[in-house]
């Protein structure tokens, strides 16, 4: 049974940066693209970022140049840098894990999110 941990949200000041963590355990995952979404109160969730088994990335256009995603095959983790935090960015991240190239909401596994709180 593959299970997804998050970890390293939190409270943080607009313009502020957190790096979210992602460990899997029950199965290697080196071949499985990678990914983050979040989830806003009374919003659909949605892709945040994504990185492929070979380090191809991914981002939504209102993250690019702030967020990086990473992994560490060795370590069986994903992480996902979040620079410049803006109010709109407060969410419950998710990660997840899909045997497809692309990741979408039909990912293979789900995390159980963690809480990212930004503050004027």
């Amino acid at each position: 049974q593959v299970q997804l941990v998050e970890s390293g949200g939190g409270l943080v000041q607009a313009g502020g940066s957190l790096r979210l963590s992602c460990a899997a355990s029950g199965r290697v995952l080196n071949d499985y693209t990678m990914g983050w979404f979040r989830q806003a109160p009374g919003k659909e969730r949605r892709f945040v970022a994504g990185i492929s088994g070979s380090g191809s990335t991914s981002y939504r256009d209102s993250v690019k140049g702030r967020f990086t995603i990473s992994r560490d095959n060795a370590k069986n983790t994903v992480y996902l840098q979040m620079n410049s935090l803006k109010l709109e960015d407060a969410a419950v991240y998710y990660c997840a894990a899909s045997r497809q190239v692309m990741i979408t909401l039909a990912a293979d596994y789900w995390g159980q999110g963690t809480q990212v709180t930004v503050s004027s």
